[in-house]
């Protein structure tokens, strides 16, 4: 038999309460629960039904009811399809999302181009500050676990757990709800010593499981993504005399076409806490060699859900300021309202 929404409803309650408490769960606990707005009689009716199903059991004569291992896997199954959806969701978004930014980019890159004749970079939108979403562990077998972490951005990765001697379905639920109460919405930094000494001490003889996952955690999100850089106009540099000798043309060409040193030039704009605005290198003040007979303009941009990325725009030291930093002011403006259409 199929369970109905209400029927479910109530399991759900029952199993939550009673992980959180470790104590028999009667009709009047959950009446309380304002999502359900049922009588303690009502309650009390459908809590007869789900035992006669085999749900959940009475373990005293007068006690409330506890979930049975036949209710544990109701509760698990429902949870797993449900993360699973809400993973494939993300996935998807994520995917349509990265194509309609790389076509942006590319466009944003060009045009910055053509309307100022100098070269120009944009780097693609990098995680800066990362939070955790959320982390679900599913039973793949019975000596493995996979963790699967979803962090801020809604970057998700698949972590295995070696567990030789097994987890039971309540285990594994309460090592879910554990993780998920203390770490979700967590800055990194803030998963300290402590909070993982803590945790590991309500774990209990599963403390190393929960080691393990905190370690997946942290290197997902220390994981340092290939960095993508567009580049547009570097032809433009023919246009001015002092940049046209052969050799000058030719460092800076390889520059862009080679795009190592702007990487750096990248990180050291994101690396840079307090720089969100528009930044102005002069000659020898421009932090890639090559470039010391230009004059670099940079501006960092920031994407919902703490994603930045870099604008820099390369031409000579004679470039007109005034164009070239209204022109970043405005585009730094207009890419957040560009990438969420």
């Amino acid at each position: 038999m199929q369970l109905d929404e209400r029927k479910t409803k109530i399991l759900q309650a029952i199993i939550r309460n009673y992980l959180e408490t470790g104590e028999p769960v009667g009709s009047r606990t959950i009446s309380k629960y304002t999502d359900l707005n049922l009588s303690s009689a009502t309650i009390r009716n459908e809590m007869a039904d789900l035992e006669e199903l085999g749900y959940i059991v009475q373990p005293h004569t007068s006690a409330g009811r506890i979930p049975s291992d036949k209710g544990y896997r109701f509760y698990v199954d429902a949870m797993m399809e449900e993360k699973g959806r809400e993973v494939a969701d993300m996935k998807e978004m994520l995917l349509e999302k990265e194509d309609k930014m790389e076509a942006l980019l590319k466009q944003v890159v060009r045009v910055l181009a053509q309307s100022t004749n100098y070269a120009t970079m944009i780097s693609a939108p990098q995680i800066h500050r990362n939070k955790l979403k959320f982390i679900q562990l599913s039973r793949v077998d019975q000596g493995q676990i996979l963790a699967v972490i979803v962090v801020e951005g809604n970057m998700i990765k698949n972590h295995m757990l070696d567990v030789p001697d097994g987890l039971d379905d309540e285990t594994l639920l309460k090592l879910n709800m554990l993780l998920n109460t203390h770490l979700t919405g967590l800055p990194i930094e803030q998963i300290n010593l402590g909070l993982i000494a803590a945790l590991k001490q309500q774990a209990g003889i599963h403390s190393a499981i929960v080691g393990e996952v905190l370690d997946a955690v942290a290197e997902v999100i220390k994981e340092e993504e290939d960095l993508e850089i567009y580049t547009s106009g570097a032809n433009n540099i023919f246009k001015y005399p002092e940049l046209a000798d052969h050799r000058k043309a030719s460092e800076l060409i390889s520059t862009f076409e080679e795009k190592q040193a702007l990487g750096a030039l990248v990180q050291e704009n994101l690396s840079d806490e307090n720089n969100t605005g528009i930044q102005v290198y002069i000659g020898d003040e421009a932090p890639i060699r090559n470039m010391k007979d230009c004059s670099v303009v940079t501006a960092t941009y920031e994407l919902d859900e703490g994603m930045k990325g870099t604008i820099g725009i390369i031409g000579p030291k004679r470039m007109d300021y005034d164009k070239v930093i209204g022109t970043l002011q405005s585009l730094m403006h207009q890419l957040d309202d560009l990438y969420k259409k």
